[in-house]
C-alpha cells in the first residue's frame, strides 16, 4: 500500500465492494522456501467478513493448509495508467503511475470438502450473472461422475477478513487543476481502454 495518506482515504466499504466488483485477486502466504502465490477469482461473503475460493489441490498453498490456519493477503487490483510529467501543465514534475488496490488480510484455512459444491455454485452464480441474457450456467449440467472427479481435484479455502487496507493512487495530492490537466490528456492518448478508467477516476479524486 503507497503510504501518502492523501491515498488512502476511501473507506472500508468502499474498498471491500471494489474487491467484491472486481472478483480476481492475488493470494500471498509465506512458504518455507519464499512466497507463495496464487491467482483466484474469490466471492465475498455478505456480511463482508470472508472471502471464498478454491484452490488446486496440488498447489503448494493448499498443501500449507493442511497443517493449519496461515496468516495470508489476497491483493486485488484494478484500473491503472502511467502518468507523464508533461501531462499536468507546470514544471518540475516526475512520471508516476496511478492505479487502485485493495489488500484484504487475514488468516486462511481449509473449509471441509462437503462445503465444495455449495462454493461452487455461489461462485458460477456470481459471474454468471454477468452474461444475462444468457442462461446461467449451473452444475446440474454436468454428468455427476464428471462434476465429482472434478471436485476432487480442487479444495475450497475461505479468508477471514480481518484487515482490509486500499491505495487509489489518482493525482490527490496535485492542485485540481493540475490533475484534470494530466486526465483530460490520459483519456486521449491513445493508450489500452482500461486507461480511461483512472483518467475518469481522476477527474472525481479530491485534491489535498
Amino acid at each position: 500500500m503507497h503510504p501518502n495518506p492523501a491515498f488512502r482515504q476511501m473507506p472500508l466499504e468502499h474498498n471491500l465492494a471494489f474487491a467484491a466488483t472486481r472478483g480476481f485477486g492475488t493470494l500471498a502466504l509465506n512458504g518455507p522456501d519464499g512466497p507463495l502465490l496464487a491467482h483466484v477469482p474469490f466471492v465475498i461473503a455478505d456480511d463482508g467478513r470472508h472471502a471464498a475460493f478454491h484452490l488446486v489441490r496440488s498447489n503448494p498453498i493448499a498443501r500449507a493448509l493442511a497443517e493449519g490456519a496461515r496468516p495470508a493477503v489476497l491483493a486485488v487490483t484494478g484500473p491503472q495508467g502511467y502518468v507523464s510529467p508533461d501531462w499536468y501543465g507546470v514544471a518540475d514534475q516526475v512520471p508516476t503511475w496511478n492505479y487502485i488496490a485493495v489488500h484484504l488480510r487475514g488468516p486462511l484455512t481449509l473449509v471441509p470438502q462437503d462445503g465444495l459444491k455449495a462454493h461452487l455454485d455461489l461462485l458460477s452464480a456470481r459471474y454468471e450473472a454477468d452474461l444475462r441474457p444468457k442462461t446461467p450456467w449451473t452444475t446440474d449440467k454436468m454428468d455427476a461422475g464428471a462434476l465429482a472427479r472434478m471436485m476432487h481435484q480442487i479444495v475450497p479455502v475461505t479468508l477471514e477478513i480481518a484487515q482490509i487496507d486500499g491505495t487509489w493512487k489518482l493525482s490527490q495530492n496535485k492542485p485540481d487543476a493540475v490533475r484534470l490537466s494530466a486526465a483530460a490528456e490520459l483519456e486521449t492518448a491513445g493508450l489500452a481502454p482500461e486507461a480511461a478508467t483512472p483518467a475518469a477516476l481522476m477527474r472525481t479524486a479530491g485534491s489535498t
